[in-house]
């Protein structure tokens, strides 16, 4: 665990298509309307329409996040963008964000799935912190609807597509990451992810679509957010009840609430929007943390514990000091 302070976040940002995918409208697929929401707790998610891709959510994303920051593009210096999802493989979807944002700084995609946004988030400190930036935009976005099987009732209905963003700056030594962590176990990468596409199997449509190992994956969560929760609380040097706001990567409703059992949390402080827009991947985290910061329910010197998990296996956690 790490700490690193005199960083703040000064706007917030997000994004979801307007089109709304609800479990009745999934039936063709063979899945049972109730059985979604029993199982996994969404009862509705967003698809973006054709035309639109992960780089146009960012870009409403960001710009509603620079909005909030009171920033034009000559103050950003840095653009990174948590996404498994690009536009293109080559180049960097970042950099067609900053072409639209009209920024003049550096843009680069940071890869590492559903915990993109807080290996982005974590990288996007450390520029400011060393000076080397005065502002940061990091963005989280995926649109999953692209790259699962439409046809498989076990994966297709668990995603939705979406994208967040802030602003980072530096803060008062009061504000920042109290304690941070990033990790991964490569010895998982085939519980998760999607074969085809890199150079190991450039063209392979058998292979093209995300494939996941559910129940090995719902294990691993639960495991590792009791583990990396108490720990990163630990090393902030506080307690659970600590914890303002618990903003965890929305995957599924039962990881979340096992998760609030073992810790012996308050599932109010638990924000979930998974029922609304599914699994966002990357876009998960940032979309909680502007929705509850715009219903004003995160004030100066709360704290936040963030946490995404995912392919990789991956994961990152800290805990904020608003």
């Amino acid at each position: 665990m790490c700490k690193l302070m005199g960083v703040q976040i000064v706007g917030t940002g997000s994004f979801v298509p307007d089109n709304v995918v609800t479990n009745d409208d999934l039936a063709s697929l063979g899945c049972d309307a109730d059985w979604i929401v029993k199982r996994t707790g969404i009862r509705e998610r967003r698809h973006a329409p054709p035309g639109m891709n992960t780089s146009h959510m960012s870009v409403t994303a960001a710009e509603r996040a620079m909005d909030a920051a009171g920033v034009v593009p000559a103050d950003i210096d840095l653009l990174l963008l948590g996404t498994f999802t690009p536009d293109r493989l080559m180049p960097a979807t970042a950099t067609a964000v900053q072409d639209r944002l009209g920024l003049q700084c550096g843009a680069m995609d940071l890869v590492a799935a559903c915990s993109g946004f807080m290996y982005a988030l974590t990288t996007g400190m450390q520029f400011i912190a060393t000076g080397g930036c005065k502002r940061v935009l990091v963005i989280g976005a995926d649109t999953n609807s692209r790259v699962i099987d439409p046809n498989n009732k076990n994966i297709y209905p668990l995603f939705g597509d979406g994208a967040g963003a802030v602003i980072l700056a530096p803060g008062s030594p009061e504000q920042g990451a109290l304690a941070y962590t990033l990790g991964s176990d490569g010895s998982g990468t085939d519980l998760l992810g999607r074969p085809a596409g890199g150079v190991e199997r450039p063209f392979d449509p058998d292979n093209c679509f995300m494939q996941m190992d559910g129940r090995a994956v719902f294990k691993w969560a639960v495991r590792l957010i009791e583990e990396v929760s108490r720990n990163a609380v630990d090393a902030a040097k506080l307690s659970l009840t600590d914890i303002d706001w618990w903003l965890l990567h929305q995957a599924n409703v039962r990881i979340l609430d096992a998760a609030a059992d073992s810790l012996g949390i308050d599932s109010e402080k638990v924000v979930m929007h998974l029922d609304r827009y599914g699994n966002t991947s990357a876009g998960s985290v940032p979309i909680a943390l502007d929705e509850t910061f715009r219903a004003g329910k995160i004030l100066r010197g709360q704290h936040l514990l963030m946490s995404g998990f995912g392919a990789g296996l991956t994961w990152g956690t800290t805990v904020w000091r608003w």
